[in-house]
Order: structure tokens, then sequence, then C-alpha cells
């Protein structure tokens, strides 16, 4: 098995989510003003190959363990699983997500949040659109890991309706930290999708 497809849920899925979703705006770090998005003014649509550049400078800033370009290129092509989804706004990825849909549930792979505009609960944004998608592609439940230490994350995936099922003992590679396996049931109300009947 290949280190690509060995890693295909990656060491570092979701472990920068508290980052990417803070009660709070904090500083870039680089003394740059945050740039405040209005949320109506984002767009969300499916990854295309010529977004791999650039999804990869966003998983250099998320993940320790960041994913390659070949990897995110083998999910779009040959993983029929697999549907991944870029966060605009202005014409530009600030965010992606991605999961795995098979048969009636659906597996979180990797959500990120560019540095800049963290704070803004934008990655909180981005999976409620993974929620909605999964339930427009037949998904009843959802499961993602989170790092046992991350409580930020747990609370947040609670507020979307998940709750721990497990643990993944040395799930992380890069410390050998604990997953905790989460599950959320998807309600159609919830997840935004609505009956369009007239």
């Amino acid at each position: 098995m290949s280190d690509t497809k060995k890693h295909a849920v990656h060491a570092g899925s979701l472990e920068s989510i508290g980052d990417v979703i803070q009660e709070k705006p904090e500083a870039c770090g680089s003394g740059e003003q945050q740039t405040v998005i209005q949320p109506e003014s984002l767009v969300f649509r499916s990854m295309q190959l010529e977004d791999v550049p650039v999804i990869c400078q966003i998983e250099q800033e998320a993940f320790t363990s960041p994913w390659t370009a070949e990897a995110f290129i083998n999910e779009l092509t040959n993983n029929h699983f697999a549907r991944y989804m870029v966060m605009e706004w202005e014409g530009q990825a600030i965010g992606y997500g991605g999961m795995w849909t098979i048969m009636d549930e659906a597996h979180i792979t990797n959500i990120a949040v560019r540095i800049g505009y963290r704070g803004q609960g934008l990655g909180e944004r981005l999976l409620r659109e993974l929620q909605r998608t999964a339930v427009f592609f037949g998904s009843a439940r959802m499961t993602l890991e989170v790092r046992v230490s991350n409580e930020i994350a747990q609370n947040l995936y609670r507020k979307l309706g998940f709750e721990p099922s497990g643990v993944r003992p040395g799930y992380y590679s890069d410390n050998g930290e604990d997953a905790l396996i989460m599950w959320a049931e998807l309600d159609q109300v919830k997840a935004g999708v609505e009956d369009d009947e007239d």
C-alpha cells in the first residue's frame, strides 16, 4: 500500500480545527490586520485539480503532517467516494474541506481555513456545508477524528451534533497522540436540506 493510499485520511486530519474555529479573532502573527468576511459573500464549490497548489499552501499552514499534492490529485481523480469543496471569497480559496461518502456514512478527511481568516466562524460554516453536502449524497451519519487534547474542536463538534464513540490509539503520527472518534446523525433539517415540494 502506498503512502498516499495509507494516509488517505491523513494523520493531520482536523488537528488544527480548534485553531480554525475560535471564539475571538486572533492576530495572524505578522502584524497584519485580519480580513473580516461577510458570510453572504462566501462561495462553496467543488474542488478542481487546478485548486491543488493553493490547497497545499493551506495544508502547510494548518497541519503538522500535511498532505502532498499527489495525495489530493489521487483523491480527486481516483477515489470515487471522495468529495472535496473549496470555500472562496472574492475569487480566492480561503479554506477547504473533504470527506468520503460511502453508503449512508460520511467520513471527514480534512478541513482547514487560511490563517488570516480564522476566528470568524468560517470553519464552522465549512463543516455545516460539508454536512449539507453529505445529506445530498445520501449520508445519514458523519464521523471524524480529533485529537483528544483538542477541547475547542470537540466543543464545536458537539455543537454540530457529534458525540464521542471511541478512541484510536496513537493515531497522529507527529506525536503519537490518540484520536477521539466522534459521530453525528445528519438530521436533514439541521443540515439545511429542505424538501422542494411546492
